[in-house]
C-alpha cells in the first residue's frame, strides 16, 4: 500500500466539504483489509452492505479492469449524510473505476428474488456491515445463503477486545448502544446487533464456512471511534426516553456506563477499536 494508491482511489470518491484527508484515512484502512483478504486482479466480488462505497472503491481498484464488484445494500439511495449512498456511488460510477462496479440499493439479500450462480464470485465481502443486522439469526441466514455463491468469505467488523486504554470510549459507546437497541423492534442505528470474535466464529461455522485465517487489524488514525461517541452523546436522552419496556435496573446500569464514558473522555484522545477480520472457505 502506497500513498499514491490511496490518492488514486480517493480521487474517484465523493468528498464532503472538499477535504479528502478523512477519506484517505478510511481508504488506507480498507486497503489493509483487502490486502489481508488477498483480493487480486481479475477477481469477481460480491459486497454485502456496500454503503457509500468506502470498501467498494478499494475492491474495484484491486480487482482491476478484468475484475468486477457487485455491491448490494438494503438501504435506499437517499439514505446517509452528509453524502447520500446514491450520490457517493454515483461519483464512483463516473470515475475510472465505474465500469467495474454495479450497486443495487433497497435490496434484501435474503429475498427469494436474489440468486446467483454456484461459485459465481471469487470473494464475498462484508466490511463493517454486520452490526447493521437485526439479529444473530439474520447474520447466519445471510452467510448461509452466500455460501453457495462464493469461493471465499472476506469479513471485517470492529473488534470489541480492547487492547489500549484510548479505545475504551469507542468500546463503551458501542456497548451502551447495543444494550438499549436490544429493546427496539426496528432501528436505523449503527449498532443494531453487537457481534464479537467469539460470537462470530460459531455463526460462520453454522453457516457452513471454515475460517482459514483471522487477524485483528489496527488503524488508529480512523475517526470512527470519535464519531460513534459524539453520536451517542447527542442522541442518548432522546433514545432512552422511548424505551418503556427497559427494566429500571438496566436503565441505571446504562446511566452508570454513560458516566464512565464521560469520565474517559477527560483522559485524552479517542482512538477506534481495531477491526476483526477473517477469511472463510
Amino acid at each position: 500500500m502506497t500513498q499514491q494508491t490511496i490518492d488514486e482511489i480517493t480521487a474517484c470518491m465523493a468528498i464532503a466539504g472538499g477535504d479528502s484527508s478523512i477519506q484517505k484515512i478510511q481508504t488506507a484502512h480498507r486497503l489493509k483489509l483487502a490486502e489481508f483478504w488477498e483480493i487480486k486482479a481479475g477477481d469477481k466480488i460480491l459486497e454485502i452492505g456496500c454503503g457509500q462505497g468506502d470498501t467498494t472503491a478499494v475492491l474495484a481498484h484491486l480487482a482491476g479492469e478484468a475484475g468486477r464488484v457487485h455491491g448490494i445494500d438494503i438501504a435506499p439511495a437517499d439514505y446517509g449524510m452528509p453524502i447520500t449512498l446514491g450520490d457517493a456511488i454515483g461519483k464512483l460510477k463516473q470515475s475510472r473505476l465505474g465500469e467495474r462496479i454495479r450497486v443495487d440499493f433497497e435490496t434484501d439479500i435474503l429475498s427469494e428474488k436474489i440468486e446467483f450462480r454456484e461459485k459465481e464470485f471469487d470473494a464475498i465481502v462484508l466490511s463493517h456491515s454486520s452490526w447493521y443486522m437485526q439479529s444473530a439469526d439474520e447474520l447466519e441466514a445471510v452467510l448461509k445463503k452466500l455460501r453457495g455463491w462464493g469461493k471465499k468469505l472476506c469479513f471485517a467488523e470492529w473488534d470489541m477486545r480492547v487492547s489500549r486504554i484510548d479505545q475504551y470510549p469507542h468500546f463503551l459507546s458501542v456497548l451502551i448502544q447495543a444494550q438499549y437497541e436490544a429493546f427496539k423492534e426496528t432501528s436505523e442505528s449503527n449498532v443494531r446487533t453487537l457481534f464479537t470474535p467469539d460470537s462470530l466464529r460459531p455463526i460462520a461455522k453454522q453457516a457452513g464456512w471454515t475460517i482459514t485465517a483471522e487477524e485483528s487489524i489496527d488503524s488508529p488514525d480512523l475517526q470512527d471511534g470519535e464519531w460513534e461517541v459524539q453520536q451517542l452523546l447527542a442522541d442518548f436522552e432522546a433514545k432512552t426516553e422511548a424505551f418503556g419496556r427497559m427494566p429500571v435496573k438496566l436503565k441505571g446500569l446504562i446511566e452508570s456506563e454513560m458516566g464512565l464514558l464521560k469520565h474517559a473522555l477527560t483522559s485524552g484522545p479517542i482512538k477506534p477499536l481495531a477491526a476483526f477480520a477473517f477469511i472463510g472457505e
